[in-house]
Formats: C-alpha cells, sequence, structure tokens
C-alpha cells in the first residue's frame, strides 16, 4: 500500500479554491485557519472541533474502509457529521484520501443556506 502524504505535500489552497462552487464556506474557512489538516495515524483521539469549522484526516487505507469508518463514526457521533472523499470519487475529490469532521448542525444551516438561494 503506498504510504499517505502528508498534509504539508498537498496543495490544499488550489483544492479549496477548485470546490467554491460546491462548498463556498470551506475556501474561506481554509483561508481564514478553521480547517485542521493533520495525518490521521498521528491522532490519538478525536477531539471536539473547537475552534475549527472541519477537521481533515488524511487516511492511508482502502477506500472502502474510509467509507465504512465515515459511516461508523456517524452512528457513533451526534454532534459531528462525518464525511469521506479520496481521489476519483467525483467532481470535487480530494487530492488523498481523507475522513471530514464537521458540525453537524452547522452543516445542516449552511446547507439550509444554499437550497434557500437556489430556489431564489
Amino acid at each position: 500500500m503506498e504510504k499517505a502524504k502528508s498534509h504539508q505535500s498537498v496543495d490544499w489552497y488550489s483544492y479549496f479554491k477548485s470546490i467554491r462552487s460546491e462548498c463556498p464556506w470551506s475556501y474561506h474557512a481554509y483561508l481564514n485557519g478553521l480547517i485542521h489538516i493533520e495525518n490521521w495515524s498521528d491522532c490519538d483521539r478525536l477531539e471536539p472541533l473547537g475552534k475549527y469549522q472541519a477537521k481533515m484526516y488524511i487516511v492511508d487505507l482502502p477506500d472502502n474502509v474510509v467509507e465504512a469508518m465515515a459511516q461508523e463514526l456517524n452512528c457513533d457521533d451526534q454532534e459531528c457529521e462525518w464525511l469521506f472523499s479520496y481521489p476519483g470519487y467525483g467532481e470535487f475529490a480530494t487530492p488523498v484520501k481523507v475522513l471530514i469532521q464537521q458540525d453537524r448542525s452547522r452543516l445542516n444551516e449552511l446547507r439550509s443556506k444554499l437550497a434557500g438561494q437556489s430556489g431564489s
């Protein structure tokens, strides 16, 4: 299995800029230091989001395992929503495999705003 890239070796600025149409808040959050990125293997235990709007954990696991982990974390965590992405997983895929931790209520609020804007 190929070793996961470190978060420092990924051009996250270009990635977040490229997904503005799908996830407009993330670009500004990234620029303002509100998205924390670390390697899953460096994570001793999961912490609340704290000051961050999202945390992204780079994982070095098969795609189906990453998907299953997100599903399991969603069942266990009522405050956060867990998403996943990996290269080739749709138009807005991340450049490396990641698990994404976000505040569930904040994410739902953002989705509602976007739905309201598109329905106008």
